[in-house]
């Protein structure tokens, strides 16, 4: 089974995106707030997927990127941001991330670029 970590500074994203994971089968090892609470929690889980937002408190997603990778240079982190830029996505996939997709999502397609990283 596979085990994702749900990062987002909102209990509504959070909430959206566990309840289309936990119907696919996915387990929750853990839903974080911040980068900061991704980090502790990617280190106590080891999940096989993150999917972390950009915007966040105290740390941003781009820094939870790096900082995860620098611990796992494997690790999947998959970004889910509201954030529409081109450039912003450049630099995700530059920093690490496996995939990038802009909210709001399908449900399909995000299963479908869930599906696509962990081949």
């Amino acid at each position: 089974m596979v085990r994702i970590l749900v990062v987002d500074d909102t209990r509504f994203m959070r909430t959206i995106l566990v309840n289309i994971l936990t119907e696919e089968g996915f387990e929750i090892v853990g839903e974080a707030e911040d980068g900061q609470q991704a980090v502790e929690m990617y280190l106590t889980t080891k999940p096989d997927l993150v999917l972390m937002d950009i915007i966040m408190p105290k740390m941003d997603g781009m820094m939870a990127l790096k900082t995860i990778l620098g611990i796992n240079p494997d690790a999947k982190i998959l970004m889910v941001t509201a954030i529409q830029s081109i450039e912003m996505a450049k630099l995700a996939f530059k920093c690490g991330a496996v995939s990038y997709i802009m909210k709001p999502f399908q449900k399909q397609g995000i299963l479908q670029e869930i599906e696509k990283v962990l081949l």
